[in-house]
């Protein structure tokens, strides 16, 4: 295995523990920001490490499933990412404040 890193090739190990650092710091982020567009970048974050994972286990299997998962997955982010970024508009208009604990409480 160190014969073919050396050559630059890399092993399937080496991008799922690249897959899981970026989901990991992802999660993290998410978890303890309050901001709700770091909270919003850290979902698209853990997203693009799934899909990391799914096009290395796919070219490591000879196998086209993973790609085309990752479509599916880019088709969800998308979707995600518009109506997250029209929420955070609308909320903001509402109360011009990005952070998460002031709309723990949507009550008003």
């Amino acid at each position: 295995m160190m014969l073919a890193v050396a050559f630059g090739q890399l092993a399937l190990v080496h991008y799922l523990l690249l897959s899981g650092v970026l989901f990991t710091v992802g999660l993290v982020g998410f978890l303890c920001r309050r901001n709700l567009i770091v909270m919003f970048l850290c979902t698209e974050l853990m997203f693009q490490a799934a899909g990391i994972a799914f096009v290395a286990a796919g070219r490591y299997y000879f196998d086209f499933s993973g790609q085309v998962f990752v479509i599916f997955i880019l088709t969800v982010a998308a979707a995600e990412a518009a109506l997250a970024l029209a929420l955070v508009v609308l909320l903001y208009r509402r109360r011009p404040s990005l952070n998460a604990e002031d709309w723990r409480d949507l009550r008003e």
